[in-house]
């Protein structure tokens, strides 16, 4: 992300700054030939300092160099950490550990904050050095006169002072542009080394399918995630497969079945053997990748509208119920990853997108494991042997009831195809097979399904039937922006005057180290002025000798050099401490923002202000705030001496400074908006290049890499051209003001020629005229860098939008906190208990009223979108209630912090989530628990053998988003973690939906003996996960339909359970 919004903006700085080395190197020279014929000899000493302040310069070069460098480094680690947390925030506020990772994220940035200190320290340097240059410079020459016996008269001495006053500030910007150099330098390294990293390589043959019979062959293949020979993620895979086949992937958790789907997309490298794939093939992930943008445009994705097969697609996928509960039906916004779609109904969106692309290989990564037995059924037999029934299809399923239709199924263990045979074959002669068919059988209440009466054959495919062809989908109206869940970004508006700056101020004694800066700088102009007025006074006073002269001259410039040194630490202060507090203050209140943020902003906007703003705010505001006062104080001082000489100048200069200020203000009002717009769009191109990295498996699955490609270049543009006008519209603004300060400067000239002859001091005269000269190149600098700056500070004005989000409930309630062994019995009362997402959405949950004893073990079920999960987060409080109250012995949960609250409650997500770091970390982050606690966990959730066989052992690495390791095993970390905390009330939210059937009959018994005095909530589309339970809760469409006891419901004709006990015995018995 940092290559995008930090990295790009550095390198797009640069053209603009590179004239600056060339011009300001030009002007020297010409200004070396002045100085010469003023002063002669004695230039000698000026080039002498000039060298030595280059050569000073170059060890303080590369010490920026470097610090910029590791900040950038820094930035990165940041920056992963920081999205890894936002990404999974809602994991972050189940598990009650959003201060800990906050505190994390605080560590990174004080190592980040180091290294800034030490790159805005050696840039103060830098400045000090050249802003000293001009004294010294004039210093050294003067001292050469005096040695040289040159003569000094106000005709030379003034020569020299205004020739140098003309370069003193192209001078002075060269730390700028050093800065920026250097940061183009580790920039363009930076993205050079990304560029240059090693890329997937085409080692899997692809060709159009032309009556190939067999479009998938793989012969003697190996593959390796990390491309190394010797660990094998794949072994010796022999695989044919022909056209119209289908072919079901079978296997224990990590044995290797969704990277055997990878390799055949080549994403997989290859270290032996070869692979050919014919035809277009089509994806649908394990974990649903969905865009932000409409249902419609996730299920077209890309390609034009056909109305028939649109049609067809949805009825397919059962969404036309769906879609009509949705409020804008296919136009509704789904939100960023699908946010405010259930688990199922995000794999069905994969699903229609899949379907719609007509492909001719379908590579499906059990998509039926996040949908009720129902759905699964009407999808199997309406998708896949149905719409697919002339396609090549490869299932990954853990559905063990679906494999007797399969043409050939594949068994899987440790990397290796161990049987490929057909479904009767594999029963008969294979005892791995056997045993992974028949895991469910010892279930406890699996035995009670069969108390459910016999059914017609075809009675639950007619109802299907029925349900999804008796009514389509009609097109819905095209809704407005301001009814959708993603907003339109929010930004300012206009002019906001002097608010951004003195928010900025206002942290951390920002006010006091900026005055001390000012005050600094003031007294060194004053110091200036006094040097030129000694001189002016004194050079044709034949009673001040020249030693004299030359001694005072350079005193004076001493003690003004020191007060430069102090606005530069001013300015590093002020810098550090600022972005200090901005970024404690924004992080804090993202980490306290509710869930209801995340779902209606797209993290590339939040990811924006964490990363170029900020980066603004750290390395460009604080020089440009000074240098924005200094320039402006170094130009109206020029203008006062000028005044004060020819006082005449200010019938001409006073209009000047009124003209100059309406024209910077109508400069900005455009620049604002144009800087304003450049923050949305960059937002814009942060959110789809983070959306593209997380589907580029789907999207090269697709093969449509060029139109994501296509579509990053027009939002590159939308974000560089605002960039570019806002310099255009400086470069109108400066030559306007140069006219200006050139008729001053002719008006001035003009005024002291007519002037009787020994009306002034020749000194002063001189002194006005070498004023009046730099008047035209100080003015537009304090106009430029006035303009940099209010360009600028508009990061400031984005960062502080997400410093003011509305809280969530308070953490700790010190007169509210629950005693430390709350809750003790495990009871949970819902009353009347009303949910809706958004003030103006509609409810959700209707009024649900049941308790939950003590101890109990409950089971929720429920069609998908039935307000399953919609519930628990209820009980978490991640949504508050607009009625009714959730009573946990004894205690309303909405009278204590939220950290109390969810830290005495235990959860298995419903998406597993795992950070990059140790397997220690990611199953005990706190560090609450000993190793040896952690292997006995990892014994008892299946994952023993996996870690053992890792060289590290606990310390073994989890990259990203846990991606190093298969779904499943997720799965079974985020039970070790509940088996750890081993609180009094746990919810497993379809905990074990992508576990195959033995161990998920292995991990309900554990669950069942660890957790046997305490309240286990279970909300599971597998039926016999529920039918041991105490009681069931059945609901529909957000309200509580039946509620009783598994065996009770399972013999009361029409019931809801009872229905879905019949239709997951119709699928597994057929």
């Amino acid at each position: 992300m940092n290559y995008v919004t930090v990295d790009a903006y550095r390198i797009g700085e640069f053209p603009y700054w590179f004239h600056q080395t060339w011009t300001t190197s030009v002007q020297l020279c010409i200004a070396l030939a002045i100085l010469y014929d003023a002063v002669g000899l004695a230039t000698v000493a000026a080039l002498a300092v000039i060298i030595a302040t280059v050569v000073c310069n170059a060890p303080l070069a590369k010490l920026q160099h470097k610090f910029q460098s590791r900040l950038m480094e820094a930035q990165d680690v940041r920056l992963k950490a920081m999205s890894e947390s936002l990404v999974h925030m809602k994991v972050l506020k189940l598990y009650a550990w959003e201060t800990h990772f906050k505190k994390v994220i605080e560590g990174l940035r004080e190592v980040e904050i180091k290294w800034l200190s030490a790159f805005q320290l050696r840039k103060a340097y830098n400045s000090f050095l050249f802003w000293t240059s001009p004294i010294l410079v004039s210093a050294a020459t003067f001292l050469a006169c005096y040695l040289l016996k040159i003569p000094l008269d106000a005709s030379n001495v003034f020569t020299f002072v205004a020739t140098l006053r003309l370069v003193q500030d192209p001078i002075r910007q060269i730390p700028d542009v050093i800065g920026v150099v250097i940061q183009a330098k580790v920039a363009f390294t930076r993205i050079t080394k990304f560029l240059d990293a090693p890329e997937l390589s085409g080692q899997v043959r692809k060709k159009s399918c032309l009556g190939d019979e067999y479009p998938i062959v793989m012969n003697c293949c190996s593959f390796s995630w990390d491309e190394n020979p010797s660990k094998p993620a794949l072994k010796n895979v022999n695989l044919v497969v022909k056209t119209g086949q289908k072919v079901a992937i079978c296997g224990e958790v990590g044995s290797g079945k969704s990277t055997l789907l990878a390799a055949v997309l080549g994403e997989v490298p290859k270290t032996e053997g070869t692979i050919q794939v014919c035809g277009k093939t089509a994806y649908v992930s394990q974990n649903a990748w969905i865009q932000t943008g409409t249902v419609q445009d996730n299920i077209l994705f890309g390609s034009s509208m056909d109305r028939q097969r649109y049609q067809e697609t949805l009825e397919r996928c059962s969404l036309v119920k769906d879609l009509e509960m949705l409020p804008y039906g296919d136009r509704t916004q789904i939100g960023e990853r699908g946010i405010n779609l259930s688990g199922g109904q995000k794999q069905r969106v994969q699903l229609a997108r899949a379907l719609y692309q007509n492909a001719d290989i379908y590579l499906l990564d059990d998509p039926f494991s996040a949908v009720d037995a129902h759905t699964a059924t009407s999808l199997f037999n309406g998708y896949v042997m149905g719409a697919l029934s002339d396609k090549t299809v490869l299932l990954v399923t853990h559905q063990v009831d679906f494999l007797p239709v399969f043409d050939s199924i594949l068994l899987m263990s440790d990397g290796q195809i161990i049987r490929s045979a057909s479904y009767h074959d594999l029963l008969a002669y294979c005892q791995e097979f056997q045993n992974l068919v028949n895991a469910h059988k010892d279930t406890i209440g699996v035995s009670d399904l069969n108390r459910v009466p016999p059914h017609r054959e075809n009675e639950i495919l007619i109802k299907e039937t029925i349900d999804v062809h008796g009514s389509r989908y009609k097109e819905s109206l095209k809704p407005s922006p301001t009814d959708q869940l993603i907003k339109t970004e929010e930004r300012e508006m206009g002019d906001t005057g002097l608010k951004p700056y003195i928010l900025y101020l206002r942290q951390n004694k920002g006010f006091f180290y900026a005055s001390l800066g000012i005050i600094s700088h003031i007294v060194f102009v004053c110091g200036q002025i006094s040097q030129n007025s000694w001189m002016a006074t004194n050079v044709e006073n034949p009673d001040v000798s020249t030693l004299k002269l030359t001694s005072v001259y350079i005193a004076i410039g001493i003690f003004s050099v020191f007060f430069l040194l102090f606005r530069s630490l001013a300015v590093v202060v002020l810098g550090v401490k600022t972005s200090r507090s901005l970024f404690s203050q924004l992080l804090n209140s993202l980490f306290r923002a509710p869930m209801s943020f995340y779902d209606s902003t797209p993290l590339g906007r939040i990811l924006s202000r964490v990363s170029s703003d900020l980066s603004i705010v750290d390395l460009d505001i604080p020089f440009g705030f000074m240098f924005s006062i200094g320039a402006g104080i170094n130009a109206y001082s020029n203008l006062g001496v000028l005044a004060v000489v020819t006082w005449q100048v200010l019938f001409v200069s006073v209009p000047m400074i009124v003209l100059a200020i309406r024209l910077q203000r109508y400069y900005l009002a455009s620049s604002k908006e144009l800087m304003r717009i450049n923050g949305t769009t960059k937002s814009a191109l942060a959110n789809h290049l983070g959306e593209s990295i997380a589907g580029a498996i789907t999207i090269r699955a697709f093969q449509e890499e060029d139109r994501f490609f296509e579509k990053n270049l027009e939002l590159v543009d939308k974000n560089a051209g605002p960039y570019f006008y806002n310099f255009a519209a400086t470069e109108w603004l400066i030559q306007r003001l140069e006219t200006m300060s050139a008729a001053v400067l002719s008006f001035s000239a003009l005024i002291m020629a007519l002037l009787p002859q020994g009306t002034f001091n020749p000194g002063f005269v001189g002194m006005a005229l070498s004023y009046g000269l730099s008047l035209n190149i100080s003015f537009v600098f304090s106009i430029q860098n006035q303009c940099q700056l209010a360009s600028q500070i508009i990061s400031v004005e984005r960062v502080h939008q997400y410093m003011d989000i509305p809280s969530e409930a308070a953490e700790i309630i010190e007169e509210n906190r629950p005693a430390p062994d709350w809750p003790q019995v495990g009871r949970v009362d819902l009353k009347d208990l009303k949910i809706r997402y958004r003030q103006d959405a509609p409810l959700v949950l209707h009024g649900i009223t049941c308790s939950f004893h003590g101890g109990d073990k409950i089971g929720i079920v429920g069609r998908t979108g039935s307000g399953k999960t919609t519930l628990i987060g209820a009980l978490f409080r991640l949504v508050e209630p607009t009625g009714g109250k959730i009573i946990i012995d004894s205690i309303d949960i909405t009278t204590i912090g939220l950290h109390d609250l969810r830290s005495r409650l235990g959860i298995i997500p419903q998406d597993p989530t795992l950070f990059q770091g140790t397997i220690r970390y990611n199953l005990d982050p706190l560090g609450q628990f000993s190793d040896q606690q952690i292997w006995e966990v990892l014994g008892k959730c299946q994952l023993l053998e996996a870690v053992q066989e890792k060289e590290q052992g606990l310390d073994s690495l989890v990259v990203e988003d846990g991606s190093n390791w298969s779904m499943g095993q997720r799965q079974l970390f985020c039970l070790g973690r509940a088996l750890l905390r081993r609180c009094r009330i746990l919810v497993l939210d379809e905990a074990t939906a992508s576990i195959d059937n033995a161990t998920d009959a292995i991990l309900q018994k554990t669950i069942r003996t660890e957790f046997r005095d305490c309240t286990v909530i279970t909300v599971a589309h597998r039926i016999p996960t529920v039918m041991d339970c105490d009681m069931v809760l059945a609901m529909s469409d957000g309200k509580v339909v039946e509620y009783d006891k598994p065996t009770k419901l399972v013999e009361t004709e029409g019931s809801l359970f009872r229905d879905l006990v019949k239709e997951y015995w119709s699928y597994t018995s057929n």
